[in-house]
């Protein structure tokens, strides 16, 4: 059994066939069929079967995924973290909120390639109820994550810093001159929220149902910059994280409303699995999210 059988097995059955998968690896579809074979032979068991024109894993090749993602975050860390050089190399598989990557991350991933060049990095973006899964199987090596304050047994927290969410209109707004904007002031507006399993968008209306305030929502998406470019074009009010609406602010795009309402508590967390192994590279992104994100 090698690595690269089980890369290629963990390709079919993410992308669902042998063709998708060869194509992804750069392999001739022989190789790959070629490869699974082996692996078949030698764990003397069937890890894929043909039901009609689909491709499905059988139990033991279910059983088989698990351990294939545990022996390939294995041979990342042990490339990240030992070798004849101090200075890490392989790949860092990054889960982060898509927020974090108009100010923050840039800033943090320019310091880090320079301390660490001969690391490649891997981004995905995230959502809160689906990255823990993905950190447990191996698919990340850690999350930077933008969200209400989450505490959970599998996860372990190494960085926390505070954020605000904020309200965002075009700066000739009925409500931009307004001294004090309330739960009230939003009753039958446009709103221009996240989409539905946001967290962000889900403490809104959690407060705005409480006040019996009927929301208006017009759009919901999970790219801030639409949100942003829909209020410029005074079709609503965006509910947006303020580190997203720097540029627009400074600009005179945009006018943050003066909130007098409930206040919506958000975090910039950093995330592992409680079982990971922190790694230099590891050690090195987090020493310098605490250095540059102040």
């Amino acid at each position: 059994m090698t690595l690269t059988q089980l890369s290629t097995f963990i390709a079919i059955v993410e992308s669902g066939s042998f063709t998708s998968a060869a194509n992804q690896l750069g392999y001739a579809q022989s190789t790959v069929t070629t490869q699974i074979k082996q692996l078949e032979t030698e764990l003397n068991c069937l890890l894929f079967e043909r039901l009609g024109k689909s491709l499905v894993l059988t139990p033991t090749g279910t059983h088989l995924v698990e351990y294939a993602h545990k022996m390939l975050q294995l041979e990342r860390e042990i490339l990240l973290d030992v070798s004849s050089s101090e200075m890490p190399s392989g790949t860092l598989n990054i889960g982060v909120s898509e927020s974090l990557c108009y100010q923050e991350l840039p800033k943090v991933l320019t310091t880090f390639k320079k301390q660490c060049p001969k690391v490649e990095i891997q981004l995905q973006f995230i959502t809160h109820d689906t990255f823990p899964e993905l950190l447990k199987k191996g698919k990340l090596d850690l999350v930077y994550t933008l969200n209400p304050s989450i505490d959970a047994p599998d996860l372990t927290l190494l960085y926390k810093k505070e954020e605000t969410l904020g309200f965002y209109v075009r700066p000739d707004h009925p409500l931009a001159k307004k001294k004090q904007v309330t739960e009230d002031d939003l009753n039958h507006m446009p709103l221009l929220l996240t989409e539905q399993n946001c967290n962000f968008r889900m403490m809104l209306l959690e407060d705005l149902y409480e006040k019996h305030i009927v929301p208006q929502i017009v759009l919901g998406t999970s790219h801030k910059e639409i949100l942003k470019q829909f209020a410029i074009e005074n079709l609503g009010i965006a509910f947006i994280p303020d580190i997203t609406a720097k540029k627009e602010m400074e600009m005179g795009e945009l006018q943050k409303l003066n909130w007098q309402g409930k206040d919506f508590p958000i975090f910039t967390q950093v995330f592992v699995h409680k079982d990971k192994t922190l790694n230099a590279a590891i050690n090195i992104f987090i020493k310098i999210v605490k250095q540059e994100i102040v």
